[in-house]
């Protein structure tokens, strides 16, 4: 699973630069050796994720640490609500010591100074090269040196399908987008949906113009380039608007009881998504166990392999923590001991983000709820298709809420997908500019 990363490394490397984040001297500091040095006497932490089963797993390490102790905090996902979160609690100053933050995300918190820099963690930068190279590049922002998280899992998209009700309504699993379109109105002619377009899931809409080649922000190393309505960026949201015009796809909010009763009573069928993606399924929709399986992405393209990228954690220890070498430790025990990577596996789907962890034997074994095929041999080549040119912006959070403010509107029947991504290109803009970034209009 080797993505390269190069065209966001430098997005956020100038970014921050712009930003005006830390001086010279500051930075110096931040990887004195005394910045991650062990504190005296037993260490108690707080982690916030979001993570179905972490808390077994957290008990394993507590029960071999005595001296640091951790306590979990589980809340929504991200953006549905833990980031701001996050981000009321770093300015109130009672922020946990460890939070799961997502790769388009760290820029957020990296230009309001809420990540420690565990670049003087010496235990920290020996493991970089356990992890797979564009994962470390995004928790890095290309710094030498530097590491604002520690890697976690990646998010590799495929198609989850309900095998079952394809087979007995002859309907061809679609391998385009064009022929997902087809098949959207044989399964609308049969009672049910393909699929269902998320209105808040800003980010799952971003991985379809990833799959399509397309970028929404660039950097030429002074300056920002917005381009949330670039040709892939607009083809995506035709495509999707003619299907919800059509009444070819429900509209239900994502992550919610009306969404997991559509795919456990099998009024939905498929849902384009990422590795992690498995899990959401098997405990939304626990009745439909074994009648899924696992295809490589529809194509806008016939005859191409490209895949896009939805999520990929990390876990990052906040500036305002008093033990960031305890924190440290954890964080890299969670995500590079092969108990805890299949502990998470199997409680979640986690897709590790080292090396090692994707040879793990969980990995390579058929999965009940999926009829035992082995999905992540699907996952696994998915996530060597992903374009490695989707630069993400600094102000990640303000885009995904503004462009869903447009996307909800659009389902309901007031304006569209393509005139939300232009509302949300200008608020973004301007977001750039209230924060002193330098931005081309």
């Amino acid at each position: 699973m080797q993505l390269k990363t190069r065209a966001v490394t430098v997005a956020l490397l100038s970014s921050l630069a712009l930003a005006g984040c830390a001086s010279s001297d500051e930075a110096t500091d931040s990887t004195d050796a005394a910045a991650c040095a062990p504190s005296d006497g037993a260490v108690s932490l707080t982690f916030t994720s979001w993570i179905p089963g972490i808390e077994d797993t957290v008990a394993v390490w507590n029960e071999n640490n005595p001296d640091i102790q951790v306590t979990v905090q589980t809340g929504p996902n991200g953006n549905g609500g833990t980031y701001q979160n996050f981000f009321n609690q770093l300015k109130a100053g009672n922020a946990p010591d460890l939070g799961q933050i997502e790769y388009d995300a760290l820029p957020n918190f990296r230009v309001q100074d809420g990540l420690t820099d565990l670049g003087a963690c010496e235990n920290v930068m020996a493991a970089q090269d356990q992890f797979v190279d564009w994962t470390w590049n995004q928790v890095s922002f290309g710094e030498e040196g530097s590491a604002y998280a520690v890697p976690q899992d990646s998010g590799p998209t495929a198609l989850f399908y309900r095998s079952d009700l394809f087979e007995e309504n002859g309907i061809a699993v679609p391998t385009t987008w064009a022929e997902f379109a087809d098949a959207a109105e044989k399964v609308r002619a049969a009672g049910g949906y393909i699929t269902n377009f998320s209105q808040s899931d800003i980010n799952q809409f971003a991985s379809f113009v990833w799959q399509a080649d397309g970028s929404w922000f660039q950097n030429d190393g002074e300056n920002w380039t917005v381009d949330l309505t670039s040709d892939a960026s607009i083809t995506v949201a035709d495509y999707w608007q003619d299907l919800i015009d059509r009444d070819l796809v429900s509209t239900y909010p994502a992550w919610t009881s009306e969404w997991d009763n559509a795919y456990n009573s099998g009024e939905v069928w498929a849902w384009n998504s990422a590795v992690w993606g498995a899990n959401s399924i098997a405990s939304g929709a626990p009745d439909t166990a074994g009648n899924w399986s696992v295809a490589q992405s529809p194509q806008w393209v016939a005859g191409d392999t490209a895949a896009g990228n939805w999520g990929g954690s990390s876990t990052a220890v906040f500036s305002s923590s008093e033990h960031p070498y305890e924190a440290a430790e954890f964080a890299l025990w969670l995500n590079t001991s092969d108990e805890a990577l299949t502990m998470l596996n199997e409680s979640a789907n986690i897709y590790p983000a080292t090396t090692a962890g994707l040879e793990l034997p969980v990995l390579k074994e058929g999965v009940e709820f999926y009829g035992d095929q082995a999905i992540y041999d699907v996952f696994a080549a998915a996530s060597a298709e992903v374009n490695p040119d989707f630069t993400w912006g600094p102000t990640m959070t303000q885009t995904y809420n503004d462009v869903s403010d447009g996307f909800k509107a659009a389902v309901s029947g007031t304006g569209t997908l393509a005139e939300a991504l232009e509302a949300g290109q200008a608020s973004t803009i301007e977001a750039l500019k209230a924060q002193s970034i330098p931005v081309n209009e």
